[in-house]
């Protein structure tokens, strides 16, 4: 029998993911208020803190963020659900076009008080993506942070060295890996926001052509075991 393997699935299309999502953080934390708006566990301890003070509008100004991120897994969900068979074209590749518009969208909010905008559809975007693409060579891998990332890949590193495991260590070695482009995708987004300030997103959305060009071709497919017939 054969299997065919997803183009989004594949470790490559990962690898420019990983970069998109590191470049993300970069972008907010330098030029849109000091953020981070891929992960929410920072927002989420904020406005625990601004509700036990009683300051609600500021608690207000972490929930929206918050909110943004829910509704990304949910607009995922729905995408998948309506156009998982559609022949045409990739239901994820719809997801990286809506990041895409997103981001060249989000490059002409000016900075200020305004970053409360672009830091909600950012958040929007990397929860789109982190539904969307949770694959990776067959191991459950996020594009967008980092933390399970490396849980996932020390635990396969240290079964692998215990058990003298092969297979633990090459998926310990993707996790790592995505790690790493992750980094070098927040280096070139501090490198580039710096350069250019809130447009720089917009490199963002280039990088992310990449990934939906790939989408449209297959991997080869692999084979599997077949029962053999009598003779």
């Amino acid at each position: 029998m054969k299997k065919q393997k997803q183009m989004s699935e594949s470790f490559v299309l990962g690898i420019f993911l990983a970069i998109a999502g590191g470049y993300l953080d970069a972008y907010t934390y330098i030029s849109r208020g000091g953020v981070f708006a891929n992960a929410q566990t920072g927002n989420i301890v904020l406005l625990g803190i601004h509700f036990a003070q009683c300051d609600f509008s500021d608690a207000l100004h972490y929930l929206i963020p918050i909110t943004a991120f829910a509704l990304g897994i949910v607009i995922s969900e729905i995408v998948k659900s309506r156009l998982k068979e559609n022949i045409h074209i990739h239901w994820r590749q719809l997801i990286i076009l809506l990041e895409m518009a997103l981001l060249f969208a989000a490059a002409f909010i000016p900075a200020g008080k305004t970053d409360i905008v672009v830091n909600t559809m950012i958040s929007f975007v990397c929860s789109l993506q982190v539904e969307s693409f949770r694959i990776i060579n067959g191991n459950t891998v996020a594009t967008t942070m980092c933390t399970g990332n490396l849980r996932s890949g020390t635990e396969q590193l240290f079964l692998g060295l215990h058990n003298k495991n092969k297979d633990n260590i090459r998926k310990s070695l993707n996790y790592y890996a995505i790690i790493l482009f992750f980094i070098i995708g927040a280096a070139a987004g501090t490198l580039l926001t710096k350069q250019f300030a809130q447009k720089s997103v917009i490199l963002c959305g280039i990088l992310l052509v990449i990934p939906f060009a790939m989408m449209f071709k297959q991997t080869k497919v692999r084979k599997t075991d077949e029962p053999r017939k009598n003779a």
